[in-house]
């Protein structure tokens, strides 16, 4: 994942090609802009080579480790989906330098002991389904997982957008596994997987969005986060602060599931 949010800035080191002497990237790149410093060879073919090198040497010191933020959420909250389309996910482009995010879709559902249907969820069974694809997604495609939830998550129909955003931002990962995924027992492996991990919170949580920064829960944090994320996430970090950390914060309002 990390790898993949250097799409702000390199459409901007690709916009002036007076200035930096290199053209746009060719109609024949195959990969979206979030992929293309993920290796040498897409470097290569989408004509950023020079572009990545520069970024890759503006990063932050690796010594110093990156806030850790893990989202514990429903995939059809309406207030999960607006913290991730209008918080985690435009903080995380801008920062993903110095934060990590792991996303754990489960939230207030229920295990059961149940052969057929194991879980149930505060949404409803289309919420369960939800929950299982963006597991079943953050499984199969590692560095591009934030970017296909995003995507689910800010569409009209989360479960309708799920597969065209697989292919969008993952095009190698075929929507036939993910659905082996959903209809075998790898889905409900990883559910359980996160049901376990939400019931080991401490304090257990009382709705969603929950989110941990650095493995901890306060309530202050919570409030500054809601709040705040890009601000609290800058203030987290110590190490040198990227530029971008300087801005002002823009405050917004919070509410829960």
């Amino acid at each position: 994942m990390k790898l993949s949010g250097l799409l702000a800035v390199l459409l901007l080191l690709c916009t002036d090609r007076r200035s930096s002497g290199m053209s746009h990237p060719k109609p024949a790149c195959r990969y979206p802009p979030s992929q293309w410093c993920r290796s040498l060879e897409i470097a290569i073919a989408c004509n950023v080579q020079k572009q990545c090198m520069e970024v890759n040497a503006t990063r932050p010191n690796q010594a110093v480790p990156p806030v850790s933020v893990i989202l514990y959420y429903e995939s059809l909250c309406p207030d999960c989906r607006a913290f991730i389309t209008q918080q985690l996910f435009p903080t995380w482009t801008m920062l993903q330098d110095i934060m990590t995010v792991t996303l754990v879709p489960y939230g207030n559902a229920k295990e059961i002991p149940s052969p057929n249907s194991p879980f149930t969820c505060q949404h409803g069974e289309p919420e369960c389904r939800g929950n299982m694809i963006e597991a079943c997604i953050i499984h199969l495609t590692g560095h591009s997982a934030f970017q296909i939830i995003y995507c689910m998550e800010s569409a009209a129909d989360v479960l309708a957008a799920a597969q065209p955003c697989l292919q969008l931002y993952a095009p190698s990962v075929s929507w036939s596994s993910v659905d082996s995924c959903l209809k075998g027992g790898l889905g409900r492996q990883l559910m359980h997987a996160n049901a376990v991990m939400t019931r080991a919170l401490h304090p257990a949580h009382t709705h969603v969005p929950w989110v941990t920064f650095n493995g901890e829960y306060t309530e202050e944090n919570e409030d500054k986060a809601m709040s705040s994320l890009f601000h609290f996430v800058c203030q987290l970090y110590k190490g040198v602060k990227p530029p971008v950390c300087s801005g002002a914060p823009v405050r917004l309002n919070r509410s829960f599931c």
